[in-house]
């Protein structure tokens, strides 16, 4: 075999291709980033850091991962583009050297009834598609087992031109869906209590019906009682069958009442058209109240919470009906499927299987496929969306993560950097925000932002090694090695709170005696039960303040002032101050600019194309009526103020001729809470997770409780500010609150009084009591893993 001759001994010059290894940002403006410029290695595990709300999701989403999709939509025709979210190009000067970008953020999954783990991650259409091939009795085509798809059938008549001529055929149709027609796929129907709608010993004239808005004689009632149907001056438990029905269920009917035409309905459909279809967080207090008393969720008779009916549960493989694979801890389900040797359906159950073991790599074997999507905390969440793309054979692409740790203890936060390091080692670039020094430390690279947050953040502190870092000198490098230690005495209870065989989810009959008056810290791995145990046991009400991770709602119109009920006496001492009416000082109301509508800007829809929005001319971005902006308080107009930061706002009605206490309690609750540098009138959408979860924690101290139940108050937050959040617990025991605190963080577990460990794994693994005592004893025994992580983070 011959060789041709090699005349060039020197190595070839690198090819042109291989010289883009670096993303590049130039001038990046987004929110509230200051011109910032970085360059960032590309297949490399970039993470980026800085305290809340310093500019890390400005930069990395909004800017980054917004720009690439951006670039990525438009190479699809304009008829596709019309179908997609219209994407503005960031403010940013260069963007260089981009890949395509998936992103893993923390929105919650749709909180919709019908959504499931199993239909958010493609393993229930596979299982659908599994039991139409081989689940015996046949019942039909994968449809056949969906709880979303109703069973229907129809025939009629088709009209058609066919030849010049027009011919009529008959045609028929059937569809055999999988859902419950009693609940209708949901799982659980809701009942009206009619005990909390009428006092059944009353008459109507003596004021029976006992719905807010029904009573002392206005027309709500008069609809009722002179309606003609029945005797207003007989007892409801006297009424005839007919009667009954007329008053609470009848149809819609056209009527006079005091010669005005009106609509008589019955109650019940009257109370569910103009109550229970409106959102409840948007329901006043007492309507909300009501609500709560009167409406009752029970699991569905039909189909015993499972969403299918008869037949689709009748048709099994091997003994298991659809309803059960769906119900099993998702790491039984897995060994099930394993063993499962059907040629037949080989590359489906292949595929079924690596969904369902990437579930249990990630730390979430212990959820079913039936678990309600919206049921899902934010870390969980996050690593379902993870699953898809932990066996993908793409590289070469940018991978966006958003606190991916949220909601692991230390035992599984290692599995989730291994995950990291796997994406990045198949030639992915990964770029991480995150708090935990845990994390930080696996970084090939680090962007650290700040040096404060919102407008005192915005620039890059430090670029470059983990190591560099630690001897940087910013916020992050000096508290970097921080590590609290365990209290040497601890508050003695004044009570306690006792819990009796706790079954909610995969609770096994946990007893156990909550301390009051002290720190209590409920931990223990990710599905080990938690949550199940203190918002299952401990109802929010009398003398319970529960701060859930639940997102908090709220319009590019609503900001911290509105949300915060602070904007209430704001306009008040305004209005008195001037002499005017308080819906003058609202951008939502009177006092708003007509030309925009009191938004600030003017949105242009370009249909397919990033809709445009220019600063309005005629207030220029102010919201407010030019004449509105002629009255002052403090020597202050309305926009000013909500220009204000909460620290400026909180000395200016703290004293002085605009001093307003309600104002200035509000305010001091969000410096409490670190929201210090917030303006009163930044819009709630540009929030961080971290600054929104803070906000409500504000907003509910407000409330009267002797009980204050939180679930991971240091979600989104810098190690800089977890002393803070320390400090608060500390002020609220020390008034005489009882704090119980759902928590992985090892800083709050080191600061408790009283820790109460679950374990000692997750799902069925757990829900049983391993520790009760104080941080000092679960370090001195080392008796489960979060005492082995506890004693490695405290130290000798």
């Amino acid at each position: 075999m011959s060789m041709a001759p090699r005349t060039d001994t020197q190595s070839p010059a690198p090819h042109v291709a291989d010289s883009h290894d670096l993303i590049r940002v130039h001038g990046a403006r987004e929110n509230n980033l200051k011109d910032v410029s970085i360059e960032i290695p590309k297949r490399r595990l970039t993470v980026f850091t800085g305290v809340s709300g310093s500019g890390k999701s400005s930069l990395v989403f909004d800017t980054i991962a917004a720009e690439s999709q951006r670039l990525i939509n438009e190479t699809y025709s304009a008829f596709v583009q019309g179908f997609m979210p219209t994407l503005a190009r960031p403010e940013v000067d260069v963007l260089d050297g981009l890949t395509t970008v998936i992103t893993v953020d923390q929105q919650r999954l749709g909180a919709d009834p019908r959504s499931t783990v199993g239909t958010a991650t493609d393993a229930n259409a596979m299982l659908r598609i599994l039991f139409s091939r081989l689940g015996k009795p046949h019942i039909g085509s994968p449809k056949a087992f969906s709880f979303n798809v109703a069973s229907i059938s129809g025939a009629g008549a088709v009209t058609m031109e066919r030849g010049g001529q027009t011919v009529k055929e008959r045609r028929s149709f059937s569809i055999t869906g999988g859902m419950c027609p009693r609940c209708e796929g949901r799982g659980s129907v809701s009942d009206l209590d009619l005990t909390q709608l009428y006092d059944e010993s009353k008459s109507l004239s003596e004021g029976a019906i006992t719905v807010p808005g029904y009573t002392g004689g206005g027309w709500n009632s008069r609809l009722y009682s002179e309606s003609g149907f029945f005797d207003p001056d007989k007892p409801i438990r006297k009424f005839t069958k007919k009667e009954l029905h007329d008053f609470l269920r009848r149809e819609p009917t056209r009527m006079k009442i005091a010669g005005i035409n009106m609509t008589y309905e019955g109650l019940i459909p009257r109370i569910q058209r103009s109550m229970l279809a409106k959102d409840r967080e948007g329901m006043q207090p007492h309507i909300r109240e009501f609500v709560d008393r009167a409406v009752t969720f029970t699991i569905c008779p039909e189909c015993d919470g499972t969403r299918l009916n008869e037949g689709a549960r009748s048709s099994k493989i091997k003994r298991i009906s659809i309803a059960d694979a769906c119900a099993m801890q998702i790491s039984d389900l897995a060994e099930w499927v394993r063993g499962l040797d059907e040629p037949s359906v080989a590359p489906l159950l292949t595929a079924l299987q690596q969904t369902l073991d990437s579930f249990v790599e990630i730390g979430l074997g212990y959820l079913s496929l039936d678990r309600a999507a919206g049921t899902l905390s934010g870390g969980e969440a996050q690593r379902v969306k993870m699953i898809r793309h932990l066996g993908s054979s793409l590289t070469d692409v940018t991978y966006v993560f958003d606190e991916p740790t949220i909601g692991l203890h230390p035992h599984d936060i290692q599995r989730m950097n291994d995950l990291l390091l796997r994406l990045r080692d198949k030639g992915n670039t990964v770029l991480v925000v995150e708090h935990k020094p845990e994390t930080i430390a696996i970084a090939d690279h680090v962007v650290d932002l700040g040096p404060g947050a919102g407008t005192a953040g915005g620039t890059v502190c430090f670029e470059g090694t983990v190591e560099g870092l630690r001897t940087g000198g910013t916020i992050t490098g000096r508290h970097f090695d921080d590590r609290a230690a365990v209290k040497e005495t601890v508050r003695k209870p004044t009570g306690t709170l006792e819990i009796r065989g706790a079954r909610t989810h995969n609770l096994q009959g946990v007893d156990v005696d909550i301390p009051l008056g002290v720190l209590a810290v409920v931990t223990g791995v990710a599905g080990s039960g938690k949550s199940s145990l203190v918002h299952g046991s401990i109802p929010a009400g009398e003398g319970v303040v529960s701060v859930d991770q639940a997102a908090i709602r709220g319009s590019r119109r609503s900001n911290p002032a509105t949300y915060t009920g602070l904007l209430d006496p704001i306009r008040k001492a305004f209005a008195k101050v001037n002499g005017v009416k308080p819906a003058l000082f609202s951008a939502n109301s009177e006092g708003a600019c007509p030309t925009c509508n009191g938004a600030g800007v003017i949105y242009t829809d370009l249909a397919m194309m990033a809709g445009v929005a220019t600063t309005c001319e005629e207030c220029e971005g102010k919201r407010f009526q030019a004449s509105v902006l002629d009255y002052h308080l403090g020597g202050r107009d309305i926009s000013e103020v909500l220009a204000m930061s909460v620290t400026e706002a909180e000395e200016f009605f703290g004293a002085g001729e605009a001093a307003t206490p309600a104002a200035h309690r509000i305010l001091t609750r969000l410096a409490d809470v670190g929201l210090g540098y917030l303006t009163l009138g930044q819009p709630l959408t540009t929030l961080s997770g971290g600054e929104r979860q803070r906000l409500k924690l504000a907003t509910h101290m407000a409330e009267k409780g002797g009980v204050y139940v939180l679930d991971e108050p240091t979600a989104g937050l810098h190690l800089a500010d977890v002393e803070q959040l320390l400090g608060l617990l500390d002020r609220l025991v020390d008034a005489g609150k009882s704090v119980i605190v759902v928590e992985h963080h090892q800083a709050v577990m080191a600061h408790a009084d009283w820790i109460i460990d679950l374990g000692p794994g997750a799902g069925h693994d757990g829900g049983r009591l391993v520790f009760e005592g104080t941080p000092a004893d679960l370090v001195a025994a080392r008796s489960t893993l979060t005492g082995e992580h506890l004693a490695t983070y405290v130290g000798p």
